[in-house]
């Protein structure tokens, strides 16, 4: 009865994440804002940005509000701004609404970041499965990765093309159902050493070493997640000259290789040392890099996209899990400083 309890606990946390995914849909969707709007590829460029700036501002002071709000309530907020942020295109579809929405997706989705990562652990009873649990999250957010571009795909089949922002309201409802169920599900409150600390309590962690060495790794590892979700499909249209409708398929191949990649690191990282596993992807996910980078051939870069999304999908839950057990009583600090390096990997 106990472990059922704990697995009724866990589900509705871990499903947050698939709300965390939605970020992704960035990739697709900036193509069809472009036509909307004829920006410039300049302007185009700063959708991603939009996104992923808000973890430079808001990642520390979040975490460290959170010891006064708590980690269930503060995930609820950041799922309350997801969903105003996704209401908005259709009350007002302009220019300025749409780049609002974005940028709501995206304080929603470092509000989120922050806090779900930390009440993971307040429902994982047995803490060596701390790091599997936390790339288990990422298998649930690379599933949400992989479906968000077909969610806005379902948007412009079926509304067509100059609607495609109508797939705003259905990631706002997925966002609502998964609120709902996370409220109305009893988590124990963690406790805190203390409630008031500072930005500069924050930063003054980086002073670990290891901390330093992992607060690095999060802003490279998101770099290489983001570049090669954004420039995947551009690559293969400026490298092969494929139409609007095959470019899709490079980001797909991307998402599946990653959520893979993630079952399959939530799997052996109950089995194998983070270290040791965190060892060999990072070496193969470099070799990939250095293989796309200078060899072009359709089936090569294809295989090379889908190698850097499967080698590195479970090395973001390694990085954070090595940085929780290093400070273990700071969770919510950590987590707020770790997350502030996803705006430079962004």
């Amino acid at each position: 009865m106990k472990k059922q309890n704990s697995i009724l606990t866990t589900l509705p946390v871990l499903f947050g994440f698939f709300v965390m995914g939605f970020c992704d849909i960035v990739g697709i969707s900036s193509d069809y804002v472009q036509r909307s709007f004829n920006w410039s590829p300049v302007m185009t460029g700063f959708v991603p940005s939009m996104v992923f700036i808000w973890f430079l501002f808001l990642s520390i002071p979040i975490g460290n509000q959170m010891n006064k709000w708590g980690r269930k309530n503060t995930v609820l907020i950041s799922m309350g701004i997801t969903i105003i942020g996704m209401i908005l295109p259709l009350l007002a579809y302009d220019s300025i609404t749409c780049m609002t929405a974005y940028a709501l997706l995206g304080i929603g989705n470092a509000i989120l970041q922050v806090s779900l990562n930390p009440l993971l652990n307040n429902v994982v009873t047995n803490k060596a499965f701390l790091t599997s649990s936390l790339t288990a999250g990422q298998v649930i957010k690379a599933v949400s990765s992989l479906v968000g571009p077909e969610i806005v795909l379902l948007a412009v089949n079926y509304f067509g093309a100059d609607k495609w922002y109508y797939c705003f309201p259905i990631l706002g409802a997925i966002t609502l159902f998964f609120a709902l169920w996370l409220t109305f599900t009893p988590i124990r409150r963690e406790q805190v050493e203390e409630s008031k600390v500072s930005v500069s309590d924050s930063f003054n962690l980086l002073k670990n070493r290891t901390i330093l060495i992992l607060f690095f790794g999060i802003f490279f590892i998101v770099g290489v997640d983001v570049a090669t979700n954004y420039v995947s499909s551009k690559l293969m249209s400026i490298r092969y000259d494929w139409t609007a409708e095959q470019v899709k398929f490079a980001p797909q191949v991307y998402f599946f290789s990653r959520t893979v990649g993630a079952l399959l690191g939530a799997f052996l990282l109950t089995r194998i040392a983070g270290a040791r596993y965190f060892k060999v992807n990072i070496l193969a996910c470099i070799m990939m890099l250095v293989l796309l980078i200078s060899v072009q051939n359709p089936a090569v870069s294809l295989l090379c996209i889908g190698g850097i999304g499967f080698f590195a999908s479970s090395v973001f839950s390694i990085i954070y899990s090595m940085a929780f057990q290093e400070c273990p009583t700071k969770m919510n600090q950590i987590s707020g400083l770790m997350l502030t390096a996803v705006a430079g990997g962004g």
